[in-house]
């Protein structure tokens, strides 16, 4: 038997205020998506924004419906539009924040778990690593530089 030790890196900024102000702009469209969730079943609100090569900046926020959880996150949607709208553009940047209704977020929120397949599927198609920071509605926010810091045994194409 052997044993394998698996790290992930993140980088962590103690509020939007230590971000380069690039990334301070598409975190601030991410909280505008956010607000414009439509999340009644699940009261949490989540918007990413993404940052294209071409200079494009695609946002989305989660979307449900009575047959909850067959909506769609946040990330997915804006991922899936770009994809559909500039399919040759690579995604350079991602920006996600998610709140609840119930409850103030203070802690950084990562993608769940179909949205890390999702990137990760963007990431190997495009051969090149996605930037994603992730909050809260306030607070910390964490940084990672590649999608394989939050899903470091992902699922690909080459197993098909």
């Amino acid at each position: 038997m052997k044993e394998i030790k698996i790290e992930s890196t993140l980088y962590i900024f103690d509020n939007l205020e230590e971000l380069p102000q690039d990334v301070i702009v598409l975190m601030e469209k991410a909280i505008g998506a956010r607000e414009k969730a439509y999340a009644p079943y699940s009261n949490f609100n989540v918007g990413a924004a993404l940052l294209l090569d071409n200079d494009e900046v695609v946002l989305g926020s989660n979307q449900e419906n009575a047959s909850y959880p067959s909506g769609l996150c946040a990330e997915r949607t804006a991922i899936y539009y770009a994809g559909s709208q500039f399919p040759k553009a690579k995604i350079v940047r991602m920006a996600i924040t998610a709140g609840s209704k119930k409850n103030k977020t203070i802690k950084p929120i990562p993608p769940c778990g179909a949205c890390r397949q999702a990137i990760a599927e963007y990431e190997i198609k495009q051969n090149t690593p996605i930037e994603i920071y992730f909050m809260g509605e306030t607070g910390v926010i964490a940084k990672s530089n590649s999608l394989s810091d939050l899903l470091p045994l992902g699922f690909d194409k080459s197993v098909l």
